[in-house]
């Protein structure tokens, strides 16, 4: 059952942040952060359960035009051709002011710091944090994506051809299109059910259907740029996980990222895509949990 709250005015850009906690909140923090278009609900309820079953205060919130956090409407319309091209005047925040968020969200829940895990694009907020606010980040753990180096963690052709297709328009649509992308985008060596699929498409068409607040993620992503040289001065400790068929995002994505950060593990899993089977929830569990152990012995 979904515990959300409401967090007012959150951060330097003052946004309400919805999120949900679970677990005992004297225990260590995890902080979640989803990836581009997703919601605090695509993180799987056995995932938090591992998580919390290890012992840890675990917070799953919405970014920022997601679910039911701000949505900026009133922004600019984003131009992802254009942003590509250079021309980033269309860009409204970046995913420095995403990881500005996510601090205001700790400021708000009155926690220091956090063991910070993020997924996809989520990933990338989560470098940006262990960046530009390394005081608030104990350990990263940077699941699904790159570095936003060129060259590394494309999105393979038959992933892209899927995108090319019109947004949904209906509940129904929406839950048709993802069962239809599954097969391409889904861990092959662990399928989820189209039941599945289908709820927890669902639940959060029923949250959350602004297209055009993906965009605005999407021109952010573009905009923040390679992050290379910035991460060889992340000094928490680091770990990388990466699904050896991740079409969305290319393993080479997550093997540049734990090379350019000091010490990084990186965790391949076979048959994994971009996705969170549940097979995998306890594994990738355990790992976060021993990164959490390599950060106390610092």
């Amino acid at each position: 059952m979904l515990n959300e709250q409401i967090a007012k005015a959150v951060g330097p850009a003052h946004i309400d942040i919805a999120y949900e906690q679970r677990g005992n909140a004297g225990d260590p923090a995890v902080l979640l952060i989803m990836g581009l278009a997703g919601q605090l609900v695509h993180w799987p309820t056995r995932f938090l359960d591992e998580l919390v079953s290890r012992g840890f205060h675990v917070i799953r919130f919405d970014n920022r035009d997601s679910g039911h956090s701000t949505h900026l409407h009133d922004a600019p319309k984003p131009d992802l051709a254009a942003a590509f091209a250079g021309d980033l005047s269309s860009v409204s925040y970046t995913l420095s002011d995403m990881a500005a968020d996510a601090v205001g969200l700790l400021d708000f829940l009155g926690i220091e710091a956090a063991h910070v895990v993020g997924a996809s694009m989520g990933a990338a907020i989560a470098q940006t944090m262990a960046i530009e606010h390394p005081a608030r980040v104990r350990t990263l753990t940077s699941m699904m994506f790159s570095t936003g180096g060129k060259g590394v963690g494309l999105m393979h052709p038959e992933a892209q051809a899927l995108f090319t297709d019109s947004p949904p328009t209906t509940r129904e649509e929406a839950i048709e299109q993802a069962i239809r992308r599954a097969p391409k985008v889904r861990s092959p060596a662990y399928p989820t059910p189209p039941q599945e699929i289908a709820n927890i498409t669902g639940q959060a068409w029923d949250r959350d259907h602004d297209i055009l607040a993906t965009a605005r993620q999407s021109v952010a992503t573009v905009a923040s740029g390679d992050r290379t040289e910035m991460l060889r001065g992340v000094a928490v400790p680091t770990l990388v996980i990466h699904g050896t068929k991740d079409t969305i995002c290319d393993v080479s994505g997550g093997q540049a990222t734990a090379a350019a950060i000091p010490g990084a593990e990186l965790v391949l899993f076979e048959g994994m895509a971009h996705d969170f089977p549940a097979a995998l929830a306890g594994r990738i569990a355990d790992c976060i949990a021993a990164t959490v152990q390599r950060g106390k012995k610092r």
